[in-house]
């Protein structure tokens, strides 16, 4: 019998050209370090620059205007501020020798009047109250709001704010941008059927609720190359009450036009970790290989073997690890030498709002020289 002794996880890979030491991704992971000003510091640049031994870095969900918001602490790239705090970060980063994407976020009814200017209502494709968990907002934990539903007139400006957080982001020195599609944010409300009860050019047919997400690609593209650009969906989840019975149609039918702009990849959380919501055959990397023909990242419950066969099997390039990054900065290293993970189990220090779960976990070296 032959044992096998190739990691692929290891393998470089040309993504679009742009080269990558391995195909780990570090997912983004929103850990609220940001503060009142949601301008990135020091205490970000150490925990990103330890965690590059990735190929691929995305970064935390980055808010693209005041009226994105709906997170304590998270970071922002709506000011010039923010832009300049950014530089640092992306320079240890690249100085560790890892690629870096800056994640664009809308929380759209993800979000609450306390994090709004004069306390508005949070905005949305339409009025659809998001049914579960209470939100943390600056004064407290509260219930979720019905949203206001866009003005079609509106929408164009909000387009334009991914533009412009783009063009910051690639000032700041990023690699490229990923358009947060997923998770039941922003562009997920307007692509899904459940949220998305509109009957303007943005609503009322799969290939109307695309529109904004089309928008938004088109517009972030006139600032980085396609190549530069990735998009992230999660057609399986049930993350922020989502879940659409046309959920099949609408996703490939997505995955398919975006093949048309030869975009850097498309991450995708395939897996069913988070919650499935039960309404058809989950949407499977197989699926999205049918329909486009870029690099593909899977996303959510990975583990080092169904990883590594994910690849193998040429269901995916590349493989973006959340969780085990957090509690294993040399997640990549150890894998490489087969040395064992610490626990990722326990949540209960990851939001302390200071270095303490942040930046304090130890790599396996580390860990060896302190029991010395």
């Amino acid at each position: 019998m032959t044992v096998k002794t190739h990691k692929v996880l290891l393998d470089k890979f040309s993504l679009r050209g742009l080269e990558l030491k391995n195909r780990f991704v570090m997912a983004p992971l929103t850990r609220g370090r940001a503060g009142e000003t949601r301008v990135p510091n020091a205490l970000m640049a150490e925990y990103y620059s330890q965690r590059t031994d990735a190929g691929l870095i995305i970064t935390e969900a980055t808010s693209i205007s005041q009226q994105a918001i709906g997170w304590i602490g998270n970071a922002g790239i709506f000011n010039d501020a923010q832009k300049e705090g950014w530089k640092p970060v992306v320079e240890a980063v690249h100085k560790g020798g890892s690629r870096f994407f800056l994640q664009l976020w809308h929380q759209g009814r993800v979000s609450h009047s306390d994090f709004q200017v004069d306390h508005k209502l949070p905005v949305a494709p339409s009025a659809v109250q998001l049914k579960g968990d209470k939100i943390h907002t600056p004064l407290g934990k509260k219930d979720y709001e019905v949203p206001r539903a866009l003005e079609t007139d509106e929408i164009p400006g909000i387009v334009n704010d991914y533009r412009e957080a783009a063009r910051r982001a690639k000032e700041a020195g990023f690699d490229g941008v990923e358009i947060h599609s997923a998770n039941g944010y922003l562009i997920d409300q307007f692509l899904q059927s459940k949220t998305n009860l509109r009957t303007d050019k943005y609503g009322g047919s799969v290939e109307k609720r695309y529109q904004f997400l089309k928008e938004v690609v088109e517009a972030v593209t006139t600032v980085f190359e396609p190549g530069r650009v990735g998009v992230r969906l999660s057609p399986n989840g049930i993350y922020d009450d989502m879940g659409s019975p046309d959920f099949r149609e609408q996703f490939l039918y997505v995955a398919e036009q975006l093949d048309t702009y030869g975009l850097a990849y498309i991450h995708v959380l395939d897996g069913l970790a988070f919650g499935f919501h039960n309404l058809g055959e989950p949407v499977t990397l197989s699926d999205l290989r049918k329909v486009f023909s870029g690099p593909l990242m899977g996303n959510c419950g990975y583990d080092f073997s169904l990883a590594e066969k994910a690849i193998e099997e040429d269901r995916a390039d590349l493989i973006a690890f959340g969780r085990p990054y957090i509690t294993n900065p040399d997640l990549a290293t150890r894998y490489a030498n087969g040395w064992p993970l610490t626990d990722y189990s326990d949540m209960s220090q990851w939001y302390s709002h200071d270095a303490k779960g942040y930046t304090t976990y130890l790599t396996f070296q580390q860990q060896l020289d302190g029991k010395k």
